[in-house]
């Protein structure tokens, strides 16, 4: 393995991914959080916990503009991170992937990815815009995704060398996971905060989320692939000598 080639390919793949997630959070997640964040705000002005003065929306419109900016450099950072995972699990399984492209291994890998990391734990926890919940169970709730993911995750790995060690039947490991991801569904608890925003709007943040997620893996593994075609890191100088 060329560590320096896989590493430049891992880091560019997810970058890119990143800043395209980023940016199409700022095209259509956004105007959700501004419609939920706007109904927030006239929720505070009715209780009187906040004033409808020019101040506060020069306040509340300087921080909406930081929030947009950072969520940009979120989604490289996002892309980094799980672009590198993602390119690990791919240098150690490309050559278990019944394919001789490599895009097509990286979009299969993404997709198995996808499902166990962000899909399934999705149906679980959906995603909520920020002002939906109480404050006071934002940690609990992000612990709770956070475990489940782990699960998901970890339960996926554990099955898949299962997959790898047994030739027979091996429909049995993904009966496996299916029933052990179905026990995580039942014991784990769900949100217990009532959401008290329009479901249409709930429903659609929840919708253009898992949009932008998927295109974020689906961009991850394209660019991955081809640069992998391209530079080849797992050819040594020594073995094209």
């Amino acid at each position: 393995m060329n560590t320096l080639s896989f590493l430049a390919i891992v880091i560019i793949a997810g970058l890119l991914a990143g800043l395209v997630h980023g940016m199409l959070n700022i095209v259509i997640v956004e105007p959700y959080l501004d419609t939920s964040i706007g109904i927030e705000n006239q929720r505070m002005f009715a209780s009187g916990e906040a004033k409808d003065t020019p101040e506060f929306w020069q306040k509340f419109a300087d921080y909406r503009i930081w929030q947009k900016q950072g969520s940009i450099i979120a989604g490289a950072i996002l892309g980094v991170a799980t672009g590198a995972l993602f390119g690990l699990v791919f240098a150690y399984s490309r050559y278990k992937i019944p394919s001789q492209n490599e895009i097509t291994k990286a979009l299969v890998l993404a997709g198995i990815m996808w499902a166990t990391l962000f899909f399934i734990p999705f149906l679980k926890y959906p995603a909520n815009p920020p002002t939906i919940g109480e404050p006071s169970t934002m940690a609990l709730r992000t612990e709770l995704y956070i475990a489940f993911v782990m699960l998901s995750g970890l339960g996926a790995l554990g099955f898949s060398l299962l997959y790898n060690k047994i030739r027979k039947k091996r429909f049995i490991v993904f009966l496996g996971y299916a029933g052990f991801i179905g026990l995580a569904f039942v014991l784990m608890p769900s949100y217990q905060d009532k959401i008290t925003t329009s479901m249409d709007i709930v429903n659609g943040f929840r919708m253009v989320s898992a949009i932008t997620m998927t295109l974020y893996w689906i961009v991850n593994a394209v660019i991955l692939g081809a640069l992998w075609r391209r530079f080849q890191p797992h050819i040594t100088r020594e073995q094209i000598q």
